[in-house]
């Protein structure tokens, strides 16, 4: 597997709570794949901690992190979403947004010291969340007369993609899943059978 076909996000929801000088940093992490998932996520915290003083967050979209956001709620400026960027950053996860609740304890802490209290708190979120490395692929779909089947097989065989689905009749039908680094010799194997069609569909 080349090391582009992987990246790494969280295992499931994390939670984690920081205290600094009364005020109370409530951390969460969440794996989303969408920034529709993210404005579910921070419409229910909204909700739920109506009455906090700031409801800071950042995100990191796609495999390669390409899409991303840091918002300070209030904060003073780059005191609050980049810290907990710069968490998602130096665990090099993606596909997850963490938020981080603050109520304020009637002691300023300054910049230096809200740029460590969600720092902090983003870190236990993550913690908590669990980071696993996933593997790209590419799913495509192959769709090939049953006389084909052999020469079809044989590929398979030989490049060991991952079957998702399969209909064998007088024509056949499988989506496959492949690594993204292999995906195009495969297609390009696949795609060589006599009465073959294939369509890439997605990476996931």
């Amino acid at each position: 597997m080349a090391e582009q076909d992987s990246y790494k996000t969280i295992r499931e929801a994390g939670e984690g709570l920081f205290k600094e000088k009364g005020s109370r940093f409530i951390g969460y992490s969440f794996h989303v794949e969408s920034e529709e998932e993210i404005k579910e996520h921070l419409s229910a915290l909204h909700k739920r901690y109506y009455d906090a003083t700031h409801l800071c967050y950042a995100y990191r979209l796609g495999p390669r992190g390409e899409a991303f956001r840091a918002v300070d709620d209030g904060e003073p400026s780059g005191s609050a979403g980049k810290p907990i960027l710069g968490q998602l950053l130096s665990r090099q996860v993606t596909d997850v947004l963490v938020v981080v609740v603050r109520y304020f304890g009637g002691t300023l802490l300054g910049v230096p010291g809200l740029i460590h209290s969600y720092r902090e708190a983003a870190a236990l979120a993550l913690e908590a969340g669990g980071v696993v490395t996933v593997t790209e692929e590419a799913y495509f779909e192959v769709v090939f007369p049953y006389l084909a089947m052999n020469e079809v097989m044989k590929t398979i065989k030989s490049d060991r993609p991952r079957v998702v689905e399969q209909q064998l009749d007088n024509l056949c039908r499988m989506v496959l899943a492949t690594p993204r680094s292999e995906a195009d010799v495969l297609q390009g194997k696949l795609g060589a059978i006599d009465g073959a069609q294939v369509t890439f569909l997605y990476f996931k």
